[in-house]
């Protein structure tokens, strides 16, 4: 049993040593905590810029506010990228080290709005630091380096909700979260590799 709880883990946790990049990333959400890491990783020097992603969750229509943070203030800001915005800044993040997407409504969102606000400004993503949920972090991974093909991505993800790779599978509502993610990496990746299927189909056949 151990060896199936580790080979799930490991599936699901993933977490590198941060190196210096062009810039961090952090994909949406209502944790605070992400956008204090990313802070702190931008303090040490670890990347010029940060990029937060977020509009709301597509299944909820609206930004909920914090899920972890007690401010009052932050449970008026419109999306999670004013969310995010706001913390960077009380943390010491200058203004204009904090680049803006605020549509995606869900993660293959913030990728791919994401890599169309990098574009948008010119920017060459070499290497890229990603602060997320720690449950979260494969298929964070995942999508950014779909999107990213020529990226090298550092994972530097926070645990939240007390879920961890050596604790989630101890409480009934952490293996439901993770299993849950498990769960959406397969119907999510089904549709994105279909959908590239197709695409590699249709350009097959206007090449003969």
């Amino acid at each position: 049993m151990m060896k199936f709880l580790e080979e799930l883990t490991d599936l699901v946790f993933v977490e590198d040593l941060p190196q210096k990049s062009d810039i961090i990333f952090i994909p949406g959400g209502r944790y605070g905590a992400l956008a204090l890491q990313a802070a702190r990783l931008y303090k040490e020097g670890m990347a010029p810029l940060i990029l937060p992603s977020g509009k709301y969750s597509k299944l909820v229509g609206f930004f909920e506010g914090p899920a972890d943070m007690p401010d009052s203030a932050l449970k008026n800001c419109p999306t999670e990228w004013a969310f995010m915005d706001h913390i960077l800044r009380s943390q010491g993040v200058p203004e204009d080290a904090i680049l803006k997407e605020d549509q995606a409504t869900f993660t293959y969102e913030n990728a791919i709005f994401t890599r169309q606000t990098t574009d948008r400004l010119g920017l060459h993503i070499r290497q890229a630091i990603i602060c997320c949920q720690a449950y979260h972090a494969k298929r964070c991974r995942i999508y950014y380096e779909i999107l990213y093909p020529d990226t090298r991505f550092f994972i530097c993800p926070v645990s939240t909700q007390d879920i961890s790779r050596d604790n989630w599978y101890m409480d009934e509502r952490k293996i439901d979260t993770v299993l849950g993610e498990i769960s959406r990496l397969g119907n999510q990746f089904h549709q994105i590799v279909r959908q590239y299927g197709m695409s590699q189909q249709k350009k097959s056949q206007e090449e003969r």
